[in-house]
């Protein structure tokens, strides 16, 4: 799942000869409500796909290679809404490189949409050699969002497949979401659908939120979305939202369909030293999956950066949120002044209506560097959407340092891992020592002689060494274990810390694999 691969790749999918036609026709104005693209989103999804339908980018467009197309240019003077005086504007993204695909871009007025129509002069395009002269209408590649007083840094942007990222108060780019996940980490290979239209509703101009619309299309499945973009404040711990409606309407069974999927990347930590050749501690735009499960119970599961793919299923019923975040925000652990992980944006899914019973499912791929995201989370329903069914899904999406939700007891602050035993003494045996660190809740108030024990499981393998204690440092408490195991096959990890029959923190959750040959006990 390499960031640049991943979006060439998907460039083999398209849209329906339709939106061609129903592009031309938009040059003029049309009328246009989010009723009539679910309209428009069923009627399509009862013929059959096209792979042949959507523009493609001329082949000297996608010949560029990475620096020629980041020396493309769009020219200020032509964004959107700029001479206005409206709070947001807009700037579009050309064809070229990974981006093979024309999107096609609206604006909509009163309830009326017209094209919004490409023009080379957009662009700045003089560093490009035997690229030619380029048609107009070609289309866009997609666009990204600004927002006032600040029309120099974005906020969001939309580009490549279903993809689009967004900002916290800290206007630092990191993981992304996507419109729809299918068959994601199934044995077959993924299929990743299109946003082939985008409608941007023009604000007032008091507006604090921004409305897009856009039309998914794949082999599987054709879908209508309404994005309700609100921006947050620019300082730190402040959060954008974006409010998403979608109606899906499956061409045939979807396997395994994923809503509101979220992408990452993960590389190393304190916990995961698999890839430990780069100087930098630690290097993720994630640390871990959260999920507020529909009982009221927290979970925590570090991610990592697998050997061999791994794929974990969470089942629920009517959750109350899940994300992936980035707890650890302490610049000393990464000591990275370019990409500044400490800054990157977590994203908390807030379900609204749609999510009943099914499961939160977590895709780590290998990487052996950070161009990867390797990392995928989404919502699974448990019953298989079926051809000519709708499915309609509403959430919320939080970005920024802080989530709106939050644990009522004590949370995971960090995770070590390193070789077990008692120090000094000589080993006889291999065993796997866990240093987990919880703050918050109650774990302050608690008195220093309070007896706080942890509860621990394992799905195979002994378990030793076991222990809690009070750690001043963080204000809160470290429970230390050791695995001895007896095979090298995964083993499942749960550990919470109590007080006689009361749970003081959530649920850390984790799945370890033994290095070959270790096994002992």
């Amino acid at each position: 799942m390499n960031r640049r691969d991943l979006l060439k790749g998907s460039a083999g999918l398209a849209a329906v000869p339709f939106m061609a036609r129903f592009a031309i026709a938009a040059s003029s104005e049309q009328p246009f409500d989010y009723a009539w693209l679910k309209g428009h989103a069923r009627d399509l999804a009862s013929r059959a796909y096209d792979p042949n339908g959507q523009t493609p980018a001329p082949a000297a467009l996608t010949a560029l290679n990475w620096d020629e197309y980041q020396s493309i240019r769009f020219r200020p003077e032509h964004t959107l809404w700029a001479k206005d005086g409206l709070p947001f504007r807009v700037q579009f993204f050309h064809l070229g490189l990974n981006f093979g695909k024309a999107v096609r871009i609206h604006e909509v007025v009163d309830g009326h949409a017209h094209e919004i129509v490409y023009d080379p002069a957009m662009f700045d395009l003089s560093k490009l050699k035997n690229v030619g002269a380029l048609p107009k209408n070609l289309g866009f590649a997609g666009f990204r969002l600004f927002f006032k007083p600040d029309f120099v840094r974005d906020i969001a942007a939309f580009l490549g497949a279903s993809y689009f990222r967004a900002v916290g108060g800290e206007m630092q780019y990191g993981m992304s979401a996507r419109g729809l996940a299918i068959d994601c980490g199934s044995q077959t290979p993924e299929e990743f659908p299109d946003f082939t239209t985008f409608w941007i509703e023009r604000p007032k101009a008091g507006a604090t939120t921004l409305t897009i619309y856009a039309l998914l299309d794949s082999p599987s499945v054709a879908g209508a979305y309404r994005f309700d973009i609100t921006p947050g404040e620019i300082r730190p711990g402040a959060a954008q939202t974006m409010r998403i409606d979608s109606a899906l309407y499956p061409r045939k069974t979807i396997e395994r369909i994923g809503i509101a999927p979220l992408t990452s990347m993960f590389l190393c930590a304190s916990d995961d030293h698999r890839v430990a050749d780069d100087w930098r501690p630690a290097i993720h735009d994630s640390d871990g999956l959260a999920m507020a499960a529909g009982s009221g119970e927290w979970i925590w599961r570090p991610l990592s950066n697998p050997q061999f793919p791994r794929f974990n299923v969470f089942s629920d019923d009517k959750p109350k949120g899940f994300g992936l975040l980035q707890r650890d925000r302490n610049f000393d652990h990464y000591q990275d002044d370019g990409a500044f992980y400490d800054r990157r944006p977590s994203v908390w899914v807030e379900p609204l209506s749609g999510f009943g019973k099914g499961s939160v499912q977590l895709l780590e791929l290998p990487a052996e560097n950070e161009t990867a995201d390797n990392i995928a989370a989404f919502w699974n329903t448990a019953q298989k959407p079926q051809a000519g069914e709708e499915h309609l899904f509403a959430y919320r999406l939080h970005w920024g340092s802080k989530m709106p939700a939050t644990p009522t007891l004590a949370a995971t602050q960090m995770t070590w891992t390193g070789i077990g035993g008692v120090v000094g003494w000589k080993h006889t045996y291999f065993s796997w020592r866990f240093v987990v660190d919880f703050t918050g809740g109650d774990l302050a108030k608690l008195p220093h002689d309070a007896k706080v024990e942890p509860v621990v499981s394992a799905s195979s393998g002994k378990l030793e060494l076991l222990s809690a204690r009070p750690l001043a440092s963080i204000n809160g408490y470290r429970a230390m274990f050791d695995v001895v195991p007896v095979d090298d096959k995964p083993v499942d990890l749960r550990l919470f810390l109590r007080s006689g029959d009361r749970a003081l923190t959530e649920t850390w959750l984790y799945q370890w694999t033994p290095p070959p040959h270790k096994a002992t006990a």
